[in-house]
């Protein structure tokens, strides 16, 4: 895979480049920057250059129509805020307002396509119109880079049809990504410990599986613990269940004792009558899991539960974590979640926050990024990276 270091000299030549700036918004209003920030190294380097950069991304899910509630004007706006460059939205994606936009480029500016999901065939799972779109993008550029990791899992046309047809190289982005995930799956320093929890097991049985035979230890909390504790025999009222899957999770249990590693699941949870909803504070008890009432729901993971996991976390040496242990939006149910930040912020372990909801969670109770040893933009990138699922996107940069 090659870096942009590889591409040689780029002043004056047109970098199409890929990015994820699939920003949460409150209204216009991006609440998180993380993923446009850590695009700032390729970019900043790329304009330095004297290149003219097309950005191509991505914002929620328009599902191939032109939807301005989806639009890519906040986080060209944002760019251009945070890098010393002439920033330019298009008002399409590929017609001729795109064109004009690249066409009046100077060395140095960045252009930014509008959101590459108005157009249909960027996610078709009809390889012929992908490549029609593709060829249309490739139009735009010279050389192509891709920098949006959290989209490297999905054969889509700004992701893997257009690095078919133009040189390519990773960004410094998505090869810092892959840096760290090598890392985990190839060579972690051990006790090596790694935290999932989020909302259902389904969304995680193959990482579950895979990383069985790779980690040392594994933390189960969130939506997702209540499966493991209706598997020992539990009630959980009103939690999350993801029913179907409970004899898998009973076969995960006993693997994991028979090879001789660590499974933890909560002891306690922080319960209450219904999801909460509006303003708290809401009405909420601490009970032991084999104790909870049959009308009360799970939202959090509990203070003994909490204590055990963050022990767990200081005594590793790499620790990967994807998943809230709870409802971390509301203050009274993120206790847990901010338990286990705290303790990956606190131990020397080398630590890996999976991108998604745990890298919002990071932010939103208020830790720095730096407080981790990375913090990745793409959940489920991450999450099928460490399956062992091979990645298009990245496959395809393999392959040049």
């Amino acid at each position: 895979m090659k870096s942009i270091n590889d591409l040689g000299d780029l002043k004056g030549k047109r970098v199409l480049i890929r990015c994820d700036f699939n920003v949460p918004l409150d209204g216009e209003t991006i609440t998180d920057d993380g993923r446009i920030k850590a695009a700032l190294p390729t970019l900043k380097q790329l304009t330095e250059a004297g290149a003219k950069v097309v950005v191509m991304a991505h914002l929620g899910r328009p599902k191939g129509e032109v939807n301005p509630k989806y639009s890519l004007a906040p986080a060209a706006k944002r760019l251009g805020e945070l890098i010393d460059a002439k920033v330019t939205l298009a008002g399409d994606v590929v017609g001729e307002s795109a064109k004009g936009a690249v066409a009046g480029m100077a060395e140095g500016d960045i252009v930014m396509l509008e959101n590459v999901r108005y157009e249909p065939a960027e996610e078709s799972k009809v390889d012929a119109e992908r490549e029609a779109l593709a060829a249309k993008y490739a139009e735009f550029g010279d050389v192509f880079v891709s920098d949006g990791f959290g989209v490297v899992h999905r054969k889509q046309a700004s992701v893997y049809d257009v690095a078919k047809l133009l040189p390519n190289a990773a960004g410094h982005l998505v090869a810092k990504e892959v840096e760290v995930l090598k890392k985990l799956t190839e060579t972690p320093q051990r006790p090596y410990v790694v935290v999932l929890g989020g909302a259902k097991v389904a969304d995680k049985l193959s990482v579950i599986d895979n990383l069985l035979k790779v980690a040392d230890t594994l933390i189960i909390g969130g939506g997702m613990g209540y499966t493991f504790l209706k598997a020992k025999g539990y009630e959980v009222g009103t939690s999350l269940l993801d029913a179907e899957k409970i004899d898998t999770v009973t076969g995960y249990m006993k693997d994991a004792e028979a090879a001789g590693k660590g499974l933890l699941i909560p002891s306690d949870a922080v319960v209450s009558p219904s999801f909460p909803s509006g303003d708290g504070p809401f009405e909420k008890t601490t009970v032991a899991s084999d104790s909870m009432p049959a009308d009360q729901m799970g939202l959090d993971i509990g203070p003994e539960t909490a204590k055990a996991y963050a022990d767990a976390i200081m005594g590793a040496k790499t620790v990967f974590w994807n998943g809230p242990m709870g409802v971390f939006e509301v203050d009274d149910f993120a206790a847990g979640t901010k338990a286990v930040a705290q303790a990956l912020a606190d131990t020397d372990a080398f630590t890996v926050v999976g991108g998604g909801d745990s890298a919002a969670a990071v932010r939103q109770l208020g830790f720095p990024d730096d407080a981790f040893g990375h913090i990745s933009t793409g959940g489920g990138a991450s999450l099928e990276y460490l399956e062992g699922k091979t990645l298009p996107g990245l496959d395809v940069l393999e392959g040049n």
